[in-house]
C-alpha cells in the first residue's frame, strides 16, 4: 500500500482539511505549522490567544483622578503657605512698634500710646494648660478604648462606643459655660483641699482664692478632647490582627499580657496620632479656656490659683477692643500659635514615620 498523504494538525480531532504541502514549494508546510499564531489569524487572534492590549487613553478617569488629588494636596500647601504669609504680614507693623521684648515681657498693653504687649505668659499658659489635658485625658481614653474594643460585649461596646463619638460634637462653648457655672465650685473646693494637705508642692500652694485657675481649665480641656483619644484610639486597636491576638492567648498569656505584647505594640503609633491631635485640638481651643481661667499675664506653675491665660483665650477676649496696633499684636500671638501647633504636626509625622513595622504589618 502507498504512503497515506500527510494531514493537517486538526486532522486527529475529526478535520478533514489536508495540508497544502504539494500546492508550494518543499518546506512551506513547516512554515505555516511554525508560524506565530497572530499571522495565520486575522487581527492576530489565534486559537486560545487573545489580541494586543488596548492603547492607554490619553485622558481617562485615571488620569483625571490623579490630576485631582494632586491639586488638592497642592492646594492644602498653598493655603498653608498663604495663612503664614497673611499673619507675618499683619503682624509686623504691631511687632516693630512694640516697645519692649515680645518673648519674654509678662504684660499685654498693645493700645497704649507706646505698645508694649509680650507672648511668654500667653505661650507659657498655653503650653502648660494642654500637658496638663493631655497627662489626665490620655490614661483614661486608652483604658475605655481597651475596654470597648477588648472587653466589653459587642452590643455594648458599640453603644457606648456612639456616645462617646457623640461628646465630640458638643459646642465648645457648651463646655466652657458648664465649667464656669457647675463645674468651677467642686474644682474650687478640690483645690482648697489640696493647698490644704500639699502646699509644699510649688504647684498647690498661694493663699488662694481658687476657682478660675489653670486646674480648672485643664480638667475641662481633658474632657474636650477625651472623646477624640477615645475614638481613634478604639479603631486602632480593633485592626490588630486576630492571629496576633490569638498567638498570644495560645501561648498562655492573660488577657492583660496579650494587650500588652500584641495590641499595644501594635497600635502605638496610632496612638501617637490621637494624642497629637488631642493635643493640637487643645492648643487651639478658644471659648472653653476664655469661660474657665482667671486671665492673668505673669508665669506661674501655681495650677489652682485663679490665673492662667493662653493665646486663644486671649485673642477672643481682646480683640472686640483692640486698635490697629492690638489688632497686629493678637495676629502676631496667632502666628505663634500657628507655630507651636504645625511643630505639634510635625513632630508626630516624624515619629510615625519612624515606625515603619506599622505599615508594614499593616500591609
Amino acid at each position: 500500500m502507498g504512503e497515506s498523504p500527510p494531514r493537517s494538525a486538526d486532522a486527529g480531532t475529526g478535520g478533514t482539511r489536508v495540508t497544502q504541502s504539494h500546492d508550494g514549494p518543499a518546506g512551506a508546510s513547516a512554515r505555516v505549522a511554525e508560524a506565530p499564531v497572530s499571522t495565520r489569524t486575522p487581527g492576530g487572534a489565534g486559537l486560545g490567544g487573545g489580541g494586543a492590549l488596548p492603547r492607554a487613553r490619553a485622558f481617562g478617569a485615571e488620569r483625571a483622578f490623579r490630576g485631582l488629588t494632586l491639586a488638592a494636596g497642592t492646594a492644602v500647601l498653598v493655603i498653608i503657605a498663604a495663612i503664614a504669609v497673611f499673619l507675618i504680614a499683619k503682624a509686623v507693623p504691631a511687632l516693630r512698634a512694640n516697645t519692649v521684648n515680645f518673648w519674654t515681657f509678662e504684660g499685654w498693653f498693645p493700645n497704649d500710646p507706646e505698645p508694649k504687649f509680650g507672648i511668654g505668659a500667653l505661650a507659657f499658659g498655653t503650653v502648660l494648660s494642654s500637658v496638663i489635658a493631655l497627662l489626665l485625658a490620655v490614661p483614661v481614653a486608652l483604658g475605655i478604648a481597651l475596654y470597648l474594643s477588648h472587653y466589653a460585649p459587642r452590643r455594648l461596646g458599640t453603644a457606648l462606643g456612639f456616645l462617646i463619638d457623640l461628646l465630640a460634637a458638643v459646642p465648645s462653648v457648651v463646655f466652657g459655660l458648664w465649667g464656669r457655672d457647675y463645674f468651677s465650685g467642686p474644682v474650687a473646693d478640690f483645690s482648697a483641699w489640696l493647698n490644704t494637705y500639699f502646699s509644699w508642692i510649688p504647684i498647690f500652694g498661694g493663699d488662694g482664692p481658687f476657682g478660675a485657675s489653670i486646674l480648672l481649665g485643664s480638667l475641662v480641656l481633658a474632657i474636650m478632647v477625651l472623646p477624640i483619644i477615645t475614638s481613634l484610639s478604639r479603631e486602632v486597636f480593633l485592626q490588630t490582627p486576630t492571629a496576633n491576638e490569638e498567638a498570644a492567648l495560645a501561648l498562655g498569656a492573660t488577657r492583660w499580657e496579650m494587650l500588652r505584647t500584641a495590641v499595644l505594640p501594635y497600635g502605638r503609633p496610632g496612638i501617637i496620632a490621637a494624642v497629637m491631635l488631642g493635643l493640637g485640638r487643645a492648643l487651639g481651643e478658644t471659648i472653653a479656656l476664655a469661660l474657665t481661667l482667671g486671665i492673668t499675664f505673669n508665669i506661674s506653675v501655681n495650677l489652682i490659683e485663679n490665673g492662667g491665660n493662653t493665646i486663644a483665650a486671649n485673642i477672643a477676649n481682646a480683640f472686640g477692643e483692640a486698635n490697629e496696633t492690638g489688632r497686629g499684636a493678637l495676629i502676631a500671638s496667632g502666628l505663634v500659635l500657628f507655630a507651636i501647633t504645625l511643630i505639634v504636626n510635625i513632630t508626630a509625622r516624624a515619629i510615625i514615620y519612624r515606625r515603619r513595622e506599622f505599615t508594614e504589618s499593616a500591609a
